[in-house]
């Protein structure tokens, strides 16, 4: 290794970008991928999800529902630092909804032949055993189950869903919905005193055809439920009768995007907008907080706090989805409907703060809030989550919040789903590690896929997006001597004086005069060839140069990942292997200027194992050395190479196309396995972006794919000196 004094320096970073936080912070401090839980001899290749999550009285046992694997899946967080599997536990169908009390579990399980003819029924597992031991019929399809804080009864959301095939999912599709209230006596359900409360009749939209989402219970025995299709919320007295209910209203947003184009733009706005709530808490016996998820009509894309009667304390509107924006999470492919989509909320009291967790369902990220006043709730933290939390569960007495993350991704060979641990500590705020918070007007970003360095200015990075924004091209600065990393300015790349469309950038390289070069990837079997690009320091395209006939005939749709500058020559990474190349060579192309040619040299690749790919994603000259990210496809555990090697700037000679090519000598300079570990998260599979800056320190930046398939999750990192 050949770093002086290497660190993650933004691994715990103050999270000075965002709002004044508590003099604690929430640390992420383990990952639990739900296939552990797999028995042995079990197909692991299975689908499996952590979907709503609950916690043991004493705090060091989790369960999580596994509608997939028609399972509930037990872990051990004795330590919450290394999380145990205990197993999964098969209960008869799919489960929506696990809760634990007094040694026993208690699942709401789906067991319906079709969604016009619903059925359910509630499990009691014991834990010690392992065994079922007593059922309930509930009468429909249950959703969301909470359990009185005196342990004396269960509510229990009967959502009986719409199918949404039929009539584009418009309700009303009966039968309706209701809630069920089902006494504990001992510990055990009393199924014959189950009390079915109607909530029919209430509602302004669809009033015969309630779907109860979500369900809360305060210390006074009262449960809110949310109506999430109607657009309702009802409170239920503690004696099982209607005590109050009333519409969740709509919202006017302003400073969204709301279109489906590969732009971020935040200059849209939806009024009227439906909140549609979904995951509902108590903050104390007179308020509670919704997060508004939306469904067919409407979704707020914000969280509100209640009070019982109807009355707004708090409407967040668009501020979270803007702050999710800051740190590179926004799922643009979601702008035409419901954004970020706020899928559920957490709340409890730690060292006497009342703090409050918001889930964006499509950006992965948790809102963390200080609600000291519920009037004025402060954001001080976005956690980063696992793809889409579902469910969440706060363990005050020590210290933890928990995310369930519902989305596996094994049949794509990408992520798993994961239960995610966060800790209360003495600490910075690790994440996020680069942000554009603090800029005059908003700027949106994601999928960072190449990185430069000024010539001139110590810590002054540049980045670019790859094609998930390919209708607005950008290149950001970057000033990476703040921690986190801030975004500073975005430029739009230009192609006579509009946006230039169809570009894949992957790599950017400064030319030293004010302009940069890029190199797009491109797909030639989408007509969109791979090419170099000039840009002046307006971002304006001023030369475009293509690629010449020899090696049009030989490529492949992995193109180019990155671009540096030697002198005259351009020097191009090829991703993987042309048509071409020997097994286990890529190019590095080089482009003369001055001359116009083009050469080459071959770079060996380390050997991939099984379905794994090995390619290149970035190329960095800096004095006698060329430096060189290789990665493979994978991600979590089964990546195995995520590294930075250098090779001898004197052997890069490019030798003409067409005949035999000189092979380069490479040297490992970091594994950058262990860097991608410091979140406590899993091990991500795009290193897209190196740079050495004026000062010769290196920096890396991972590619989130615009929070497409992925956690949105974004490391920016210093590897210190490099030599």
């Amino acid at each position: 290794m050949r770093l002086k004094h290497a660190g993650l320096t933004s691994a715990l970073a103050i999270c000075a970008a965002l709002p004044a936080f508590a003099e604690q912070n929430f640390n992420r401090i383990a990952t639990f991928a739900t296939p552990l839980n797999m028995a042995a001899g079990e197909d692991t290749a299975r689908p499996s999800s952590a979907e709503i999550i609950a916690a043991s009285e004493d705090g060091m046992t989790l369960i999580y529902t596994d509608s997939p694997l028609g399972v509930v899946g037990l872990i051990d967080i004795t330590d919450p630092a290394a999380p145990k599997p205990l197993g999964n536990i098969d209960v008869g169908g799919e489960p929506t909804t696990a809760k634990i009390l007094g040694g026993k579990a208690f699942a709401a399980v789906v067991t319906s032949e079709s969604k016009a003819n619903p059925s359910g029924k509630l499990v009691t597992v014991d834990l010690a055993t392992r065994a079922i031991v007593a059922e309930c019929d509930l009468g429909g399809q249950p959703d969301s189950v909470a359990i009185a804080k005196d342990g004396s009864f269960l509510a229990i959301a009967i959502e009986n869903e719409r199918d949404e095939e039929v009539n584009d999912g418009a309700i009303p599709q009966l039968p309706a919905g209701f809630v069920v209230k089902l006494p504990l006596v001992d510990g055990a359900v009393n199924c014959a005193g189950l009390q079915r409360i109607e909530v029919t009749g209430l509602a302004e939209v669809a009033p015969e055809d309630p779907e109860p989402e979500f369900v809360s219970i305060n210390d006074a025995g009262e449960i809110a439920v949310t109506l999430q299709e109607n657009n309702h919320i009802v409170v239920i007295g503690a004696d099982g009768t209607i005590a109050g209910h009333f519409s969740a209203g709509a919202v006017d947003l302003d400073g969204i995007d709301v279109k489906r184009d590969g732009r971020l733009r935040f200059d849209g706005a939806k009024t009227g907008v439906l909140r549609e709530p979904d995951g509902i808490v108590w903050l104390n016996n007179d308020l509670f907080a919704v997060a508004n998820e939306g469904d067919y009509e409407g979704g707020s894309r914000s969280w509100t706090i209640f009070r019982k009667d109807g009355t707004v304390v708090y409407e967040s509107g668009p501020s979270l989805e803007r702050a999710i924006a800051e740190i590179g999470h926004y799922p643009e492919h979601r702008s035409r409907s419901k954004g970020t989509e706020l899928e559920s909320v957490e709340f409890a009291v730690f060292d006497g703060k009342p703090t409050a967790f918001v889930a964006s369902e499509r950006g992965s990220v948790i809102g963390v809030y200080d609600l000291t006043d519920p009037a004025a709730p402060v954001l001080t933290q976005l956690l980063p989550s696992g793809i889409s939390p579902e469910g969440m569960v706060a363990i005050p007495s020590r210290g933890l919040l928990v995310s369930a993350n519902e989305v596996d991704l094994v049949e794509d060979g990408l992520a798993r789903a994961h239960v995610m641990i966060y800790q209360r500590q003495d600490a910075p705020a690790a994440y996020p590690m680069i942000t554009s918070a603090g800029t005059e007007d908003l700027i949106g970003w994601g999928a960072l896929s190449g990185l430069a360095a000024d010539p001139a200015e110590p810590g002054r990075l540049y980045a670019v997006s790859d094609s998930v924004y390919a209708a607005a091209p950008t290149i950001y600065t970057i000033d990476a001597t703040q921690t986190p990393a801030r975004i500073t300015s975005a430029l739009p790349v230009t192609r006579g004086g509009d946006a230039a469309q169809k570009l894949d950038l992957e790599g950017i390289a400064a030319d030293g005069e004010g302009g940069f070069w890029l190199a797009s990837e491109g797909r030639s079997d989408r007509l969109v060839p791979h090419a170099i690009y000039h840009v002046d320091a307006e971002g304006a395209i001023d030369k475009e140069i293509a690629l010449p006939p020899e090696l049009l005939a030989n490529e492949t749709r992995f193109g180019f990942e990155g671009i540096t500058v030697a002198g005259k020559t351009l020097w191009m990474a090829v991703q993987r292997e042309w048509k071409d190349d020997p097994k286990g060579m890529v190019k590095l192309l080089a482009y003369d200027t001055e001359a116009e040619t083009w050469g080459a040299v071959h770079y060996p690749l380390d050997t991939a194992g099984g379905d794994a790919w090995i390619g290149l994603s970035e190329i960095t000259l800096k004095g006698d050395w060329v430096y060189i990210v290789e990665r493979d496809n994978q991600v979590s555990e089964t990546a195995l190479v995520k590294k930075l090697y250098r090779v001898p700037a004197a052997q890069m000679q490019p030798a003409p196309l067409g005949g035999p090519l000189p092979v380069v000598t490479k040297e490992l300079v970091r594994d950058l396995l262990p860097d991608l570990a410091v979140l406590k998260g899993y091990a991500m599979d795009k290193i897209e972006g190196f740079a050495i800056d004026a000062a010769g320190t290196g920096f890396v930046v991972t590619d989130n794919d615009g929070v497409d398939d992925s956690s949105g999750e974004t490391l920016f990192w210093s590897l210190g000196t490099v030599q």
